[in-house]
């Protein structure tokens, strides 16, 4: 049985392993590696007692996904706020919980799957060096230089756009200091970023200097099915939560509202839902940049003529979600899928039929949140006590057009985004440690010691480079090209 499948057709030269997905994410026709099929979860009741290491060793074990380097891997939890309980649920109003995912190093959800791919990756690599490439809008880049600092044998390079992250964002990338760490500023947006990151995994020239030079070649981004994985659990996690705290009974319909930029959170949401997990909607949750929303309500997604908005949520400003295309093969198939793919690669748009569109639709919603109805809803929650980063305010303004029990996936702890929402609560415009020290002072809050250490530490900065000079500055650090 073949565990992996192209996402744009082909064929695989043998069964690919987790171990071979992780380390080389290349696949064919320019594609992603996906799951060939999904297995029916057993009984929920069996897995409501299972701890979340125990649930993750069975989910892993259920997609033949197992492997003896897990149990290490997991280990990683134990860094995070609570080990036991790493994606903590929280009642916040009538009907509506809140999904805590940010209680990892790097205090944004990333964490949830790069701490354990970090490991099971140095678990992977034997004595060849590797190259991971890594393009983030903000949460992913922290997240990957935590996970991978002074890892024997592994070389980082992360791309981040120069004017597109929080402050904190970028502090928690400029100011980490392990010698396998490079990162790298670029001019453009995280769409470029991610541009650049596919165009260099595809790049045969590239390729060639690296394996020359002993060098092999992966990428940490959601492209690689080793993140995705581990975002399949905390979904299940966050519903067998309800059953724990009593909120529903085991089978009891509930809606997930997840705020998305590169999609890969709401495919973790989408296959827990594929393999049982009653998920009666997953409501995508778009800022300003809501080709999400149109192309959820539509079927048409394009990006012909529209241009990246800077936004009050700046880890979802992304126009062209990788994580779509595996959605597209596991409700369309291959061929199909190709055909999209090829359509927005050459056209920068693909339109659904009206029956792909309702089979799209009998699992996803979408709405948008404009950036001051963002504001608003971080100010009507602080009124509850509760303050939220402005990425799951998009979540709790959506949230507001439902009944019924729901989720919302909270993607990144009130610290990283302080202006923004200091902003919203007092209408004045702060730089970010004053802004740290305010919402603190007035709303009782501990600053994460990861946090406020950042504005101490000594920044690594250089200019902001062209798309086309990435390549030769990634081979000059390696110190396969001279300066």
């Amino acid at each position: 049985m073949q565990v992996f499948a192209p996402t744009r057709g082909g064929e695989y030269p043998h069964n690919l392993t987790l171990k071979e997905s992780i380390l080389n994410p290349k696949s064919n026709f320019g594609g992603l590696h996906t799951l060939s099929s999904l297995p029916t979860l057993p009984s929920l009741q069996t897995l409501l007692p299972l701890s979340y290491i125990e649930l993750t060793q069975e989910i892993f074990s259920l997609l033949h996904l197992q492997c003896d380097e897990l149990r290490v891997a997991l280990r990683s939890y134990e860094s995070f706020d609570d080990p036991n309980n790493p994606a903590p649920l929280h009642f916040f109003e009538d009907n509506l919980y809140i999904q805590e995912l940010y209680h990892g190093p790097s205090r944004a959800f990333k964490d949830m799957a790069l701490q354990p791919l970090g490991a099971l990756f140095e678990s992977f690599v034997e004595e060849e060096q590797y190259l991971i490439l890594t393009a983030t809008s903000g949460d992913t880049g922290p997240a990957t230089l935590e996970s991978f600092k002074n890892k024997k044998n592994i070389n980082v390079v992360c791309l981040y756009p120069a004017q597109g992250t929080s402050d904190v964002q970028r502090l928690q990338m400029t100011t980490q200091s392990a010698k396998n760490l490079k990162v790298l500023p670029i001019i453009g947006d995280f769409d470029d970023a991610q541009a650049i990151l596919k165009s260099l995994l595809s790049d045969e020239d590239f390729h060639s200097t690296l394996h020359s030079n002993h060098f092999r070649i992966s990428a940490a981004n959601s492209v690689n099915f080793g993140r995705i994985a581990f975002q399949i659990i905390y979904h299940i996690w966050g519903y067998l939560s309800l059953a724990r705290m009593g909120a529903i009974t085991l089978g009891e319909k509930v809606k997930v509202i997840i705020p998305s930029g590169n999609f890969g959170n709401a495919l973790g949401a989408f296959y827990a839902k594929l393999m049982g997990i009653p998920f009666e909607k997953i409501i995508i949750a778009s800022n300003p940049n809501n080709i999400l929303t149109d192309f959820i309500t539509t079927g048409v997604y394009d990006i012909s003529t529209r241009h990246l908005l800077p936004s009050f949520s700046p880890a979802m400003d992304i126009l062209k979600s990788s994580n779509i295309e595996r959605v597209l093969y596991a409700l369309y198939g291959a061929k199909r899928t190709q055909e999209l793919m090829r359509a927005l690669d050459t056209t920068k748009q693909y339109t659904l039929t009206q029956d792909e569109l309702a089979l799209l639709q009998k699992h996803f919603e979408a709405n948008f949140c404009t950036d001051e109805q963002c504001l608003e809803s971080i100010k009507k929650a602080s009124q509850s006590g509760k303050i939220i980063d402005p990425h799951t305010a998009n979540g709790y303004f959506i949230a507001q057009k439902y009944k019924g029990k729901t989720i919302i996936s909270s993607t990144a702890e009130w610290s990283k985004f302080t202006p923004t929402i200091a902003y919203a609560l007092c209408g004045e415009k702060m730089e970010d440690q004053k802004a740290l020290e305010w919402i603190a002072t007035n709303y009782n809050l501990t600053i994460p010691k990861s946090i406020s250490q950042l504005f101490e530490k000594p920044q690594n900065l250089i200019s902001p480079l062209q798309p086309s000079e990435v390549k030769t500055a990634i081979l000059q650090w390696l110190g396969i090209l001279s300066h």
